[in-house]
């Protein structure tokens, strides 16, 4: 397949301007005087669709909503201030007005919008990966590099464990063992013989949280599992490709019986890190800190440079070798065409 080309910055301003163009041209669908709604009042985001949001009152019931233009951001999680409408107009039940600001935020990069908002307000990642159709670390590493940016609690959840092999089990359990060395929290779960599920639901029950992961990794059968009355839809994981089918389209807000708040989201298959400098991408390495600003040069590029204090670092072993290779990797691919970082579930 022939590689993209990477849009020039006039090109992309140019894109961007006939969208907002476009945007301005657009008239609401329904009209709202201000005598026609009721006072402000507070809400929670549950779901965002185009010029519409689902909002949740504090009685639990959802109304949808137009946005107001001059709310210039607004994803899944956010607290915001809306007005009921007196009747419902086209099963629109009020206007969003404003929203208050952000705990934290998930943001992706957009070759269009620069850094977008994927949701917010956020206290736990769950970055999750399995057995099939591949345990990949490089996937885990990019995720919580974007964990440690946002400062949200990155937790990894190894996925479909009753699939685990003799064959592929030692390698996967010695990856595992480096992030826990490091000090991330590891959860193993199976759907198929629901060990691992209670943990899993403790973990949840204090926070907002997020799946995140490839297609195929079974996310959404997690959230099945966790909340059977959703009765999320799924799909099989492609056995021609052995990559998942797309199965979840727009973030969602899900409440949990016993406390706790869970937003499944659109995964990815490739986890793009190109808006991010190397200092951060750095800064995502958290076991790196101690060495960070102690090499000879200091344009060090941490590749093959001499006087490399992380390279030095993991000759002494103080750095595991796959996690210097996977940062290697990741730094080199900032430069890469943006286009490859595709968001799919």
């Amino acid at each position: 397949m022939a590689k993209q080309k990477k849009l020039t910055k006039g090109q992309v301003r140019r894109i961007k301007a006939n969208q907002d163009k476009k945007l301005r041209n657009i008239k609401e669908s329904v009209q709202w005087l201000d005598d026609d709604l009721g006072e402000p009042i507070s809400g929670t985001i549950i779901s965002r669709f185009g010029q519409h949001a689902d909002v949740e009152n504090e009685q639990h019931e959802i109304h949808r909503c137009n946005i107001r233009r001059s709310v210039e951001s607004l994803v899944c999680g956010d607290k915001v201030l809306w007005r009921q409408g007196k009747e419902t107009k086209h099963s629109i039940n009020g206007v969003i007005e404003a929203v208050h600001e952000r705990s934290t935020v998930l943001s992706r990069p957009d070759v269009y919008d620069g850094v977008k908002p994927i949701a917010a307000n956020i206290s736990q990642i769950l970055i999750v990966s399995s057995v099939l159709p591949v345990f990949n670390a490089d996937i885990i590493d990019r995720y919580l590099v974007a964990a440690e940016q946002t400062g949200i609690t990155p937790v990894i959840v190894l996925n479909k464990i009753d699939l685990l092999t003799d064959e592929n089990k030692d390698e996967i359990e010695q990856q595992l063992q480096i992030y826990k060395k490091i000090g991330y929290q590891i959860i193993h779960v199976s759907n198929e013989s629901k060990q691992g599920i209670d943990e899993l639901r403790k973990h949840l029950s204090s926070h907002t949280s997020i799946f995140v992961g490839q297609s195929g990794v079974g996310k959404s059968t997690l959230v099945n599992t966790l909340m059977p009355e959703l009765g999320v839809l799924t799909k099989q994981v492609s056995d021609n490709s052995g990559l998942g089918q797309h199965t979840t389209t727009v973030a969602r807000l899900y409440h949990f019986d016993d406390g706790g708040d869970l937003i499944d989201s659109p995964g990815i298959r490739e986890f793009g890190l190109w808006h991010l400098t190397p200092q951060q991408v750095c800064n995502g390495f958290i076991e790196f800190s101690d060495f960070l600003g102690n090499c000879r040069f200091r344009d060090c590029k941490h590749q093959t440079d001499p006087g490399c204090a992380l390279i030095a670092a993991t000759e002494q072993q103080k750095i595991h070798k796959k996690r210097l290779a996977s940062f290697q990797r990741i730094l080199a691919s900032l430069g890469d065409n943006t286009l490859t970082s595709r968001f799919n579930d």
